[in-house]
């Protein structure tokens, strides 16, 4: 793969043609170091990075991050439409089929995202400690730069290996490649343990590094940025895929005892997840009015109002059997429409669709279709909690009250829940369910608790939107993308997932 010279003019680089910053990734490398003279110059480095994370890559449903959230749930049994279309099988994974082709567009897309955080940040990491600046910038750079990594790493290893389980520590089945400097380059793939393992190390470093140098928790432009929160809820997400149960409730409760968020108020919840100041949202791509694509952005794929073809001609639906548990208090009820009419879901033109089940959850915050992206909010630790307690033995009324803090908010008419056992683990996934469609975690999900999918159970799913796929087995290789042929063809000491 070629060199790339990273200028402190970086941002300028990511609106240009997108090959000139291609080969960021684990057989690439950045070699030019007097970038990283200075903080400022460090500074304009990871704030390109975040720049990309919402910026379009080689086709219209790749806005960055939130494409490869969407990508990764149509390939579950929630979020789907009525006809093939983006994200299906001819333009996407939700077949489970191209996602196997180490050709196919859209098994390169998430590999290079990821490895151009990972090769960007590297630089920083670095480079850091020798730069010119105040310690509390370089501290706080670091923080930003390690935690960025280790979020890119977890996501690549849950995406091209094989789940981590617990019970088989250590897990020796191959990961991915892992560089950690710039310089290194053509690495074998790691096993999935040295990938998590260094993971956890990063989010440590980088919560030691962050220390009072984190930036404030409220406001858009800094929530746009990483932050010691948003490292202990990531290290929440990792302990949980992890089945460490005690260390991820611990670090869930951590990041709700460092205060600075708060669960959105019903009104909030309805206005249509595009807003990065919610008090809710603890990390997100923070998208400038003058900033927006129209057709490459998440909220081109997504919301229910933007105007493309897209969104005008194909609705994204829920599940109705899971919109059917769903109690009629819930403001989340409100959030699709089962039987949408002129009068129950009026749309901006005569040219929009309607669709049964069609969602109302994200909708543009300004024409043309701009809209923040959500990547972590303050509802996630509470069912990380949840979950993890519900999974630790003598830990079930933690369980509950952690559930009921959450849920109450969205239903004034619930109750504590009486349930145990797996009732209480599926009453809590229920939630995790219909609390983050749309948001990226359901192949998680699904992957991490070895479990199947299984489309068959959706009453409303229409069957030829996914090429006919509607059951995969749980554990199978299926769950593995393929390693991009162009990472195959550079790297000689990498291999291909069987």
């Amino acid at each position: 793969m070629k060199k790339i010279l990273i200028a402190i003019s970086f941002l300028s680089l990511l609106t240009g043609c997108k090959k000139d910053y291609f080969d960021v990734g684990p057989t690439g490398s950045v070699d030019e170091g007097s970038i990283f003279t200075t903080t400022g110059n460090a500074a304009n480095v990871i704030n390109g990075v975040y720049r990309y994370l919402y910026s379009r890559y080689s086709a219209q449903n790749q806005p960055g991050q939130g494409g490869v959230m969407l990508m990764l749930d149509f390939m579950g049994e929630d979020v789907h439409q009525a006809v093939a279309s983006w994200y299906t099988p001819g333009n996407g994974t939700g077949g489970w089929i191209n996602h196997r082709n180490a050709s196919y567009l859209y098994v390169e897309y998430p590999f290079r995202l990821y490895y151009r955080c990972i090769g960007n940040v590297n630089g920083i990491i670095d480079n850091i400690d020798n730069a010119t600046g105040t310690d509390a910038d370089k501290n706080r750079l670091k923080g930003e730069a390690l935690t960025m990594r280790a979020w890119a790493y977890f996501n690549l290893v849950q995406i091209y290996a094989k789940r981590y389980d617990a019970a088989a520590v250590p897990n020796s089945q191959l990961g991915v490649s892992m560089p950690l400097t710039a310089g290194e380059t053509k690495l074998p793939r790691s096993t999935v343990e040295e990938v998590y393992t260094q993971i956890n190390k990063d989010l440590t470093d980088a919560i030691a590094a962050f220390g009072s140098a984190s930036a404030p928790a409220s406001g858009p432009q800094t929530k746009s940025h990483l932050n010691i929160r948003a490292a202990w809820a990531i290290r929440a997400r990792v302990a949980l895929t992890m089945q460490d149960y005690v260390n991820a409730a611990a670090y869930a409760k951590q990041v709700i005892d460092l205060g600075g968020h708060s669960l959105m108020s019903n009104t909030q919840y309805q206005a249509g997840f595009n807003d990065l100041s919610n008090p809710e949202w603890i990390w997100g791509a923070y998208v400038q009015d003058d900033q927006g694509d129209t057709f490459g952005s998440y909220f081109g794929q997504i919301s229910w109002n933007g105007n493309t073809t897209y969104i005008r001609g194909v609705p994204k639906r829920i599940n109705s059997a899971l919109y059917a548990q769903i109690t009629a208090t819930d403001v989340r009820k409100k959030m699709w429409e089962p039987s949408p009419d002129a009068t129950n879901f009026p749309l901006p033109a005569s040219n929009f669709t309607r669709s049964p089940y069609m969602s109302r959850k994200f909708s543009i915050r300004t024409l043309p279709t701009i809209g923040d992206v959500p990547y972590i909010r303050l509802a996630e630790m509470y069912l990380i909690m949840a979950e993890a307690y519900a999974k630790t033995p003598g830990k079930e009324a933690e369980a509950r009250q952690a559930l009921y803090t959450l849920a109450v908010n969205r239903d004034p008419s619930y109750v504590l829940s009486t349930n145990s056992g797996q009732a209480l683990i599926d009453e809590i996934l229920f939630h995790r369910r219909v609390e983050f469609w749309g948001e990226g975690f359901r192949f998680y999900d699904l992957k991490r608790l070895n479990q199947p999918l299984d489309r068959t159970l959706v009453p409303n799913f229409v069957p030829a939107s996914a090429g006919g796929t509607m059951q995969i087995p749980a554990g199978g290789n299926l769950w593995q993308f393929a390693i991009p042929i162009a990472e195959i063809n550079a790297n000689p000491n990498t291999v291909q997932n069987p």
